[in-house]
């Protein structure tokens, strides 16, 4: 494991291999029989104990996020566990509140754990991404096989030790570290796996999807993205504009819905280019431990190498560059750290407009009128996250209904983890969070005659 603020060796864990996917599943499977059939207060208080540990490691989680993959203390602490908690805590809530069996005249409709789940997580949001897949999993009475990112690595062994500490059955929850090519690919093909759930590039989710075909079963993908951010005219730019530039440079830039097309009336393109500049120059760029950084390093030397290139193919296609650009930011000699970048007179055709960059790059595309941002919005392969900035409310909703997009946010409201997310097109199928991502792990089963006549 590589540092990405000193490009220095920091730590290591063991990479499994096919054989210990196979133990891993055996342990499930033999598991899930029983914990399938626990009560609903059985895994709710496996839950709360898991949630408590959580709360108490707090501080250990986010230090070693931030080791891991650079993301700034600040942000670690206030973003990156708390989700990862408000996860376990939505699980709770739902299923303290779920009906596993409604009538439907003398039928019952039965929802059952699907089984053995594989889980595949990302680097990008590490414990975030786990809890969104675990949580609900465990909520529905499954068993579980996960891979961790085998490039953040710290953080899923610490709550791998809190899984264990939280007296879950055994068998229950499996970790196996390593690759995507070796562990990756043996989850995805194990036929005693009922079900992958997969975070990741929309290349991994293809290939997850093509091994796990031959035995047919359900593949859950939550993909890539290049999410636009639509101004309208009668938005206040004053506002709007620096909460997108944050929004779009979250993480570094390195989260999946980030919305790094900034749509903007061509009559306004140059106050929006003023208020983004700005913005980015606000945004301290440094050591992630110091509690003044903004934006730590990106996360690995192979996003790094991959956003220095992204940001030369949009200087070469003729973007407007406004700050930033290739290279380390002043003053960094060495760690993956990028420069906040924007361009600007984007065109929708070029490759920094359609092309998911995963760093802290922002496109400022100008359009025409509102058929034509609608048009620009959905011109991507894309579906993932979208935003809406308008004064009048109902023509937000009105824009929002033709945004080809598994979630749109209307004026940048705060975070719902209960709100379906997942996405539209090649960004993946399936829903997560809140009750979409409990529904996600279950069957459902016809009793015919269950009740009388």
């Amino acid at each position: 494991m590589t540092s990405p603020v000193t490009e220095e060796i920091i730590g290591s864990v063991a990479a499994g291999s096919a054989a210990d996917v196979d133990r891993a599943v055996a342990a499930a499977r033999k598991a899930f029989a029983s914990f399938s059939l626990t009560s609903p207060a059985a895994r709710i208080a496996l839950l709360h104990t898991i949630l408590t540990l959580m709360k108490e490691r707090f501080e250990q989680l986010a230090q070693a996020i931030t080791l891991e993959m650079g993301s700034a203390i600040t942000f670690s602490r206030a973003s990156q566990v708390p989700f990862g908690i408000a996860h376990v805590r939505a699980a709770i809530a739902v299923l303290d509140d779920y009906a596993f069996i409604h009538q439907q005249g003398t039928t019952a409709i039965a929802k059952e754990a699907i089984g053995v789940c594989g889980l595949i997580t990302p680097w990008n949001w590490p414990l975030y991404q786990i809890t969104a897949k675990v949580a609900p999993a465990i909520a529905a009475g499954c068993t579980i096989v996960l891979k961790p990112s085998e490039f953040s690595p710290f953080s899923a062994h610490l709550f791998a030790q809190i899984m264990h500490d939280a007296g879950t059955p055994t068998g229950v929850f499996n970790m196996v570290s390593g690759s995507g090519a070796e562990v990756g690919a043996a989850i995805a093909a194990h036929p005693d796996i009922d079900m992958i759930s997969i975070t990741g590039s929309t290349r991994a989710g293809v290939l997850v999807a093509q091994a796990a075909a031959p035995t047919v079963k359900r593949v859950t993908q939550e993909l890539g993205g290049k999410s636009p951010n639509m101004l309208l005219d009668d938005a206040d730019f004053a506002r709007v504009v620096p909460i997108g530039v944050a929004a779009a440079f979250r993480n570094v830039g390195q989260s999946c819905s980030a919305p790094t097309r900034m749509l903007v009336p061509a009559g306004r393109l140059a106050a929006a280019e003023a208020l983004a500049v700005a913005a980015a120059a606000s945004m301290t760029v440094g050591d992630p431990q110091s509690e003044d950084t903004i934006l730590g390093p990106l996360a690995n030397r192979s996003q790094f190498d991959k956003v220095q290139a992204m940001i030369g193919v949009g200087i070469a296609e003729g973007a407007k560059l406004l700050c930033g650009g290739p290279g380390r930011p002043e003053g960094l000699s060495r760690g993956y750290f990028a420069r906040p970048t924007i361009f600007s007179e984007v065109q929708p055709d070029m490759r920094i407009a359609q092309e998911e960059i995963f760093g802290p790059v922002l496109c400022l595309i100008p359009y025409q009128d509102e058929e034509d941002a609608i048009r620009i919005a959905n011109d991507t392969i894309f579906g993932l996250g979208s935003h809406v900035q308008s004064g009048d409310l109902d023509r937000a909703r009105r824009v929002a209904a033709r945004i080809r997009a598994g979630q749109v946010h209307i004026n940048h409201p705060a975070w719902d983890g209960f709100a379906a997310f997942g996405g539209y097109k090649q960004s993946g199928n399936g829903r997560e969070y809140g009750v979409f991502g409990l529904e996600e792990y279950l069957e459902t089963k016809a009793v015919l005659g269950y009740f009388p006549a």
